[in-house]
């Protein structure tokens, strides 16, 4: 059984022991306070139990349970493992601590992850004697229902640790996505962080109210883009494809950028670079296949949400 190293016991520590236990690691948490030490446990089996009611185990909550061990010792909880998931607070001064004595600490074939939602590898960890086996690992928020993690190494990161990290994650059932780059907030946060912004500034301008702008999120926007996401989402929505999208639509996204002192207009290369990955997905000629595709994926979440 594989040993996977858990540093932190907040909310996004217990979610991935959740991760690593579900796929049948055994999962060593590190946590400095005793109360959380004490909570860790209680807090994975009230999840387990939920995860259970919606038939989303394989076995029971207490066979999971016995994977996770937690302990007080850093040294102790990151011997002998594979991979370790660094989910302390965001602040680059403690994650350079960790990271010292995690990389004073763990075998010398073991990656060295972080959970970081926007500070980079270089930022923590650039000084590190193995900082070749280092890199953020970000999840969605709690990874064991959302489901992707974003792979962002370092340019010093060894091109093995990318390649044994991910075979880690897709092995615990996570979807990787390989970010080209160190970037502040990587995509996840980039891509929540643009509507975000915009949010704020409707309520800040009157436009709208907090409460309206989540019932367009959440019963408009966020609701097809869990079957589609953006970019299929808007090749759906338009016969012709994204690329007919763009000729009709890409003025006036231009100007509401320009609104908002962003200037950032879907130039012609851009957009052929954009239809051509379309288009090497989705055919034209599949096009009324996918939409009826879509259709029916919605009708079924919005089943769901009827039942529920």
């Amino acid at each position: 059984m594989k040993k996977v190293a858990i540093i932190g016991g907040g909310s996004i520590g217990v979610a991935f022991c959740i991760v690593f236990a579900r796929a049948g690691f055994a999962v060593h948490l590190y946590e400095p306070a005793q109360e959380r030490r004490n909570a860790v446990k209680p807090e994975v089996l009230t999840r387990l139990a939920d995860l259970a009611e919606f038939g989303l185990l394989a076995e029971p909550a207490e066979s999971m349970l016995a994977r996770i061990t937690v302990f007080d010792d850093l040294a102790e909880a990151i011997s002998e493992v594979v991979l370790v998931q660094e989910c302390a607070p965001e602040r680059v001064d403690l994650k350079r601590e960790l990271f010292a004595q995690i990389d004073l600490h763990a075998p010398a074939t073991a990656v060295l992850a972080s959970s970081s939602s926007a500070l980079t590898t270089s930022s923590f960890a650039g000084a590190l004697p193995g900082r070749a086996r280092c890199l953020v690992a970000h999840p969605g928020n709690p990874p064991y229902l959302i489901p992707v993690v974003e792979i962002v190494p370092a340019p010093f990161t060894d091109d093995a640790t990318i390649s044994r990290a991910t075979e880690f994650y897709e092995s615990a059932g996570m979807s990787t996505v390989r970010v080209t780059g160190e970037i502040e907030g990587f995509i996840f946060n980039r891509l929540q962080g643009a509507v975000l912004r915009e949010a704020y500034c409707l309520v800040r301008d009157g436009v709208a109210s907090v409460a309206d702008i989540d019932t367009v999120i959440r019963d408009g926007v966020g609701l097809r883009w869990s079957v589609t996401g953006p970019f299929e989402t808007v090749d759906l929505n338009t016969r012709g494809g994204i690329a007919s999208h763009a000729q009709k639509m890409g003025p006036a996204y231009e100007r509401m950028g320009a609104s908002r002192g962003q200037h950032d207009p879907w130039t012609p290369d851009l957009v052929t670079l954009v239809a051509a990955q379309r288009r090497a997905a989705l055919p034209l000629d599949d096009w009324d296949a996918r939409v009826r595709w879509r259709d029916r994926q919605l009708m079924g979440l919005i089943r769901n949400r009827r039942k529920a």
